[in-house]
C-alpha cells in the first residue's frame, strides 16, 4: 500500500540515485489492479521501467524505451483530459517545459485517453511535450498504479459528465494513480511521486528543483 509512504519517497528519491535492480520479470506487464487508488503497488527507485507499447495521437504504437533513449525522462501519468486536477498539471508542466528540456530532460505525459482524446488536450491547451494513450492500461499495470473504480465511482463521476468508455474507448473503469516518475536514459527511476489523493499533484516548480539538484550532484559526482 502507498499510505504513509509518500512523502518519504519524494525527499529520500531527490538525494539517491540507485542501479537497476528489478527483475527482468517486473519488466512485463503484470496485469495486477488494486481495488483502490491507496492499494496499489509501484515501481520503486532504482528499478528499471517496463517497455510498454503505448500510442501517439496518430494511432501508431511508441515503445516507451524508444523514447527514453533519447534523453533522460520526466515521466507523468494522469487520468485525462476530462479531470480538471489533471489539466492544470498540463499546464503547470507547459510553464516550466523549457526549463525543464534546459535542463537536459523530456517530458512525457501518459493518460488512459484514447488518441482522440490526447489530441484534444495538446490543442486545448497548447502543449508541445509528448503526450501518449495507454487506453487499455497495460503501461499503467506495468508501473504498479493501475486500480480499478467501482460502480458507485463510476456512476458518481457521470453525474458530473463524464463518460469513461468514451474517454478510453474501452469498458475496463481502470484509471492510473497520478504518477511522476524521473527515469534515466537506461530506464532506471531515480525519483517519484505517487499519490492516491488525485487532487494532490507534485508542483510544477518543486519538480524543476529536483531536476536542477539531480543535475547538480551528477556534476559533484563526476568532479
Amino acid at each position: 500500500m502507498v499510505k504513509g509512504f509518500i512523502l518519504a519517497i519524494s525527499f529520500a528519491t531527490i538525494m539517491i540515485t540507485g542501479p537497476v535492480v528489478v527483475a527482468q520479470e517486473q519488466n512485463k506487464p503484470s496485469g495486477i489492479i488494486a481495488e483502490r487508488a491507496d492499494e496499489i503497488h509501484p515501481l520503486l527507485v532504482g528499478m528499471a521501467v517496463p517497455d510498454v507499447i503505448l500510442t501517439d495521437v496518430t494511432g501508431k504504437e511508441v515503445k516507451l524505451y524508444s523514447l527514453l533513449e533519447q534523453k533522460p525522462t520526466v515521466l507523468i501519468f494522469y487520468r485525462g483530459g476530462w479531470c480538471p486536477c489533471c489539466n492544470l498539471q498540463m499546464e503547470q508542466l507547459r510553464s516550466i517545459e523549457d526549463d525543464v528540456l534546459k535542463e537536459g530532460y523530456q517530458i512525457v505525459a501518459i493518460s488512459a485517453d484514447r488518441p482522440e482524446n490526447i489530441e484534444k488536450s495538446i490543442e486545448k491547451h497548447d502543449l508541445h511535450y509528448t503526450l501518449l494513450s495507454d487506453s487499455t492500461m497495460n503501461a499503467a499495470k506495468a508501473f504498479g498504479i493501475a486500480f480499478r473504480l467501482d460502480t458507485e465511482s463510476v456512476k458518481k463521476v457521470k453525474k458530473y459528465g463524464v463518460d469513461f468508455e468514451a474517454a478510453s474507448g474501452l469498458n475496463h473503469h481502470l484509471l492510473p494513480v497520478p504518477a511522476v516518475f524521473i527515469v534515466q536514459k537506461d530506464g532506471s527511476i531515480i525519483f517519484e511521486y505517487v499519490n492516491p489523493n488525485f487532487k494532490v499533484r507534485l508542483n510544477a516548480q518543486v519538480l524543476l528543483a529536483i531536476l536542477k539538484a539531480e543535475n547538480e550532484q551528477d556534476k559533484s559526482i563526476q568532479k
